[in-house]
């Protein structure tokens, strides 16, 4: 059985990810689903880079604003609504093109990852909040040690919600949570994919990542982030820890200068960036392209010919 073209855009932030599946979709009669673990939440669209109406020239895009940035949300149900939507769209006769940054769900894709065996137990969660409260981060972290030894190891301290997922799910299962990763790579995708990735010199990228935190200052991240504060989610939720949001609030509430909030995004996103390409860089499947020494419309030809050449196009205009 033939399986579903799958086109892949993937790599660190500022890179012009979104900008390029957006012109390949536009000639290959594409639809995009987001990849992006901030670009979910509601409200929360300059310090996401979340693309504009005008920025998506009429392309539908999938996985944008789904929750509030007070719900939880995790990779597994990512994974379930997305591959929904890439088969929807691939029924309709149009190219799926996953795109964004975060590694997880773009893994959680591309790989028959199973996160059905490990459900949720509110009260065994709260119990290690509670306990948490009491003996710190160290003690849930050794908890950890005991009986899943190299999620501790992967895992920092202050990791404590993904810690305490971690026991979660050894609580449920009896399994580490390594147990449901081990070796996915080494099994077979369920799409036909094309998997690209967009990088750059090092030194260009970081300049790049600091012009973008300029162009959402200018575009009024401080304002989006003082409503978000209005609107009543607090500076401890998940959504509010991202990159650009904990900054702000950081000034906003006098703890740092404006200057100083700008400085420490930049720096906290270049970390980000490299963070992303260790991640990435072990991702053998993918076919990276200097995105410094081609314009976009110069990589979208690439690709497309690519595309053509190995027999994955469908529906092109």
């Amino acid at each position: 059985m033939k399986k579903t073209p799958l086109l892949v855009i993937t790599g660190p932030t500022s890179t012009g990810k979104t900008a390029l599946a957006i012109k390949i979709a536009q000639v290959l009669n594409g639809e995009i689903i987001s990849a992006d673990s901030m670009q979910i939440y509601r409200y929360m669209d300059i310090g996401t880079a979340k693309p504009t109406i005008e920025e998506r020239k009429g392309i539908p895009h999938y996985m944008l604003d789904i929750v509030y940035p007070d719900e939880e949300y995790n990779v597994a149900l990512f994974q379930k609504q997305a591959m929904k939507t890439i088969e929807d769209i691939s029924k309709r006769g149009r190219l799926p093109i996953l795109a964004g940054g975060t590694g997880l769900y773009i893994n959680s894709i591309i790989y028959p990852m199973d996160f059905s065996d490990a459900e949720k137990d509110p009260e065994y969660r709260n119990y290690l909040k509670k306990r948490l409260k009491e003996n710190g981060v160290l003690w849930l972290h050794n908890q950890l040690k005991k009986v899943d030894l190299k999620s501790a190891e992967r895992l920092h301290p202050n990791d404590t919600r993904r810690i305490i997922r971690a026991l979660e799910i050894y609580h449920l299962t009896g399994k580490p949570m390594t147990a449901f990763h081990q070796n996915y790579k080494e099994m077979e995708p369920p799409y036909d994919l094309l998997l690209y990735g967009l990088t750059m010199e090092r030194q260009i990228l970081y300049e790049r990542i600091n012009l973008r935190v300029d162009c959402m200052i200018e575009a009024g991240l401080v304002d989006e982030v003082r409503g978000l504060l209005k609107k009543g989610y607090t500076k401890d939720l998940v959504s509010m820890q991202g990159l650009g949001y904990k900054e702000i609030v950081a000034y906003l509430k006098g703890l740092v200068t404006l200057n100083e909030a700008i400085e420490v995004l930049k720096r906290n996103t270049r970390r980000f960036a490299k963070r992303q390409l260790t991640w990435f860089r072990r991702e053998k499947q993918i076919k990276w392209l200097y995105a410094d020494k081609q314009t976009t419309e110069q990589l979208a030809e690439q690709l497309i010919s690519d595309i053509g050449k190995n027999n994955f196009l469908i529906g092109a205009r």
